[in-house]
């Protein structure tokens, strides 16, 4: 009705196209390929044949049956998007994420989320890899019956996860092995994005300003690796590293269930064969600028650096007591005995200990505090 009043208006020359056209709420254009379609087939020609034409690319009763018996036998629980990429690497499916939303929404096998609020605008990323990292922790029971810490250290600019495993409890030795690796795969990055957590930072007043003057291990060992460290002071401030965990509890449990993995040591070997690659083949993105902000580290002994420095006074019978330990220094060639002597004491991420005089390594330790032969600290190792 509202057209053949159009129409009418315009054969009568009440209104021009562009008029009769607004009235419609359409273009110019539009109006006129109506009038050709009403002059050749009538009201007919007005109708929408989308509405009519069953859509060549609609699936089958069959096709909608397999995908949704297909997620109740193996992926149950799996958030849709996660689903999805198996679907499409496993299974060779071709469908759209929001096909196959639709599809397990209207089965009743997945339930639809509340509408998210308003976010910060986001901050841009770093131009270059390399350029800043961010390292952050989330506790979750990854697998039944435990509640581990997932360590993650990440590019800003690439999204790349550089470094991730399991521990018991984020503290100083995590942070040492995220840097450690990263800079064993990729080389020294400019500075690094933390919280203010106490093995990070000490923070004189509670929710204050961190104190630079009085460094924790990992701020001496950055402070001598020429990274700098930048202290995060809200949850949205961390936003890119909050999003990866999210992303991380919502498949890495049902990965981990799927391969049937139950223990620390299976799970750290399956992130680093399998589950890091594939996540940042499907969520890293590359950098706005072409090269790299990693340098080679080539001075000094890393693992030196990236560990627990203690200073101790040797005691009268040539032993060092360290944590309950008594790390007895032997007589080498340049002194007799080290009596009263300032030593420093390294505790690297794996807990073995070496005693150091200025930039000698007087002895090495395993964790009892047993002498043992120099070993190279992996910072590969999963």
């Amino acid at each position: 009705m509202r057209f053949t009043e159009a129409l009418e208006g315009w054969a009568q020359g009440r209104l021009t196209q562009a008029e009769a056209a607004l009235l419609l709420g359409q273009c110019e254009r539009s109006f006129r390929r109506h009038i050709e379609r009403y002059q050749a087939d009538g009201l007919d020609g007005l109708l929408d044949k989308r509405l009519s034409q069953i859509s060549k690319r609609r699936a089958s009763d069959a096709e909608v049956d397999h995908v949704v018996a297909l997620y109740k036998s193996g992926f149950a629980g799996w958030n849709v998007a996660h689903f999805h990429t198996k679907y499409k690497v496993e299974c060779g499916g071709a469908r759209s994420y929001s096909w196959l939303k639709s599809v397990l929404q209207g089965a009743g096998v997945v339930k639809a989320s509340k509408r998210r609020g308003t976010h910060r605008i986001k901050r841009e990323r770093a131009p270059l890899a390399g350029m800043l990292m961010h390292q952050d922790a989330s506790t979750h029971r990854w697998v039944p019956a435990h509640v581990w810490d997932l360590v993650v250290t990440l590019d800003d600019a690439t999204g790349e996860h550089t470094s991730m495993f399991f521990c018991h409890q984020e503290g100083t030795a995590s942070s040492f092995h995220g840097i450690g690796q990263t800079i064993a795969r990729y080389g020294l990055f400019a500075s690094l994005y933390t919280d203010r957590g106490s093995h990070y930072f000490t923070t004189p007043e509670a929710g204050g300003k961190v104190d630079k003057a009085h460094l924790t291990e990992v701020g001496r060992a950055l402070k001598q690796l020429g990274i700098e460290h930048i202290a995060a002071y809200s949850p949205e401030a961390r936003g890119r590293s909050e999003r990866a965990f999210q992303t991380h509890q919502g498949r890495l449990p049902q990965e981990l269930a799927r391969a049937g993995i139950t223990d620390m040591e299976d799970a750290n070997r399956y992130l680093e064969e399998v589950y890091r690659a594939s996540h940042n083949a499907e969520f890293g993105v590359p950098s706005t600028l072409p090269g790299s902000a990693y340098v080679p580290f080539i001075s000094g002994s890393l693992p030196d650096i990236l560990c627990e420095q203690h200073e101790r006074t040797v005691g009268n019978d040539n032993c060092v007591a360290f944590a309950g330990l008594s790390l007895q220094i032997a007589a080498d060639e340049f002194r007799y005995h080290y009596v009263r002597t300032r030593v420093r004491v390294h505790r690297y991420v794996d807990a073995t200990l070496a005693i150091f005089h200025g930039p000698r390594k007087l002895a090495s330790f395993d964790a009892q505090g047993k002498p043992t032969r120099d070993k190279e600290v992996q910072w590969l190792a999963a």
